[in-house]
């Protein structure tokens, strides 16, 4: 039986059957995502190929079809990789802290931390660029980014409400102005829309912004 080599020139030991071992498959995921990974964010949705996915990452079109079915699908398990590597510290930020307001700060600064990096700038790009040809990008991208973060806020003000730190608010709406409010001035000047904010300037948005917050939240009536 022939056993296909891999890109460096070495034949991988296999399972039984001649089948990849489910760690040489992972392994194979991985550099796949690796590589589409650069790809989009370099060169953007549209013009990265399947062709060129396969290519880089030394493999058939074959074996790429038998791991994502498309290119949409391979962008949605690149999104949700890089969103669940991002989520694990946000979690800790909110869960950890002592009090909503330092817990607040933390998590403000983490986002701020996430969405300035060039990987989130180049995705927040992509999503820009094709929404009109490719609006299931929009659509990934807030399902795993944006409404996995509103989700996560809003269950911390729901507990932080039951503990008597907070009064009785909408936490889905509250949670979805303050990510709004956190990310977007910074952001927007990130991407070029004004002079980026140096991390003095960034120290005090979280300040202010987390401040501006929670006086809203303090002094809303309930609906």
């Amino acid at each position: 039986m022939s056993v296909s080599m891999d890109p460096v020139g070495q034949s991988p030991r296999r399972g039984r059957g001649g089948r990849p071992s489910r760690l040489q498959s992972a392994q194979l995921s991985d550099r796949i995502l690796d590589v589409a990974t650069t790809l989009f964010l370099g060169h953007g949705f549209g013009p990265t190929s399947i062709e060129a996915v396969a290519k880089r990452a030394g493999i058939s079109k074959r074996t790429f079809y038998h791991r994502f079915r498309g290119k949409e699908m391979l962008f949605e398990a690149v999104v949700r990789r890089l969103i669940e590597r991002w989520m694990r510290p946000f979690d800790a930020a909110l869960l950890d802290a002592p009090s909503l307001e330092t817990a607040l700060r933390q998590v403000a600064a983490y986002m701020l931390d996430v969405v300035l990096t060039p990987e989130a700038l180049a995705l927040h790009r992509i999503v820009v660029a094709e929404a009109r040809q490719f609006p299931g990008l929009a659509r990934i991208m807030h399902e795993l980014g944006a409404a996995t973060g509103i989700e996560r806020i809003s269950r911390d003000l729901d507990r932080r409400i039951e503990a008597g730190e907070l009064g009785r608010i909408d936490t889905r709406l509250a949670a979805e102005q303050f990510i709004l409010m956190v990310v977007t001035g910074p952001q927007r000047r990130a991407l070029g829309l004004g002079v980026p904010f140096d991390g003095a300037e960034l120290a005090a948005w979280v300040d202010n912004t987390v401040t501006l917050f929670l006086d809203g939240c303090r002094s809303a009536q309930p609906h």
